[in-house]
């Protein structure tokens, strides 16, 4: 029967590997996809993002909806993160948030049973990646001191 060592000798001796952190294939696309892009030219496609949920759904009590959003991405669920990323985040004002160390993930956009995303346009290369259409309310975060 081979060891772990036989198989990955990498693993043997320390319980580090010799990979450096964001040097890996991987760890370098994922860093290129989550940064904003700046110049046109890029594939993007066009997302509407839709409140799904009732009026009266009691989530809407932590994450307030901002109506129909359009935006231009790369997925449907860098549509969500396009979204998110207009809305204020805590660390620009005198606040806190209550589980991350940015109030990014707790966005109703975020929110698969707040926020329907569609997709009505594919393979635009004229557009920036970004906000198309909406508003986006920046009072979703209040400071802690008024």
């Amino acid at each position: 029967m081979p060891q772990l060592k036989d198989i990955h000798p990498e693993l043997t001796g320390s319980s580090t590997s010799s990979t450096t952190f964001g040097r890996s294939v991987e760890s370098k696309s994922q860093i290129a996809d989550s940064a904003p892009s700046k110049f046109v030219g890029e594939a993007l496609n066009i997302y509407r993002l839709e409140p799904i949920a009732s009026a009266d759904d009691p989530a809407w009590a932590n994450k307030p909806g901002h109506g129909v959003v359009v935006v231009a991405a790369r997925t449907s669920g860098d549509a969500r993160i396009v979204a998110a990323e207009r809305e204020l985040d805590f660390m620009e004002i005198d606040a806190a948030p209550a589980d991350d160390v940015s109030t990014r993930t707790a966005s109703a956009f975020r929110d698969e049973k707040l926020y329907t995303v569609v997709e009505i346009e594919h393979g635009r290369c004229d557009l920036v990646r970004g906000v198309v259409e909406g508003d986006i309310r920046m009072d979703v975060i209040k400071p802690l001191s008024m």
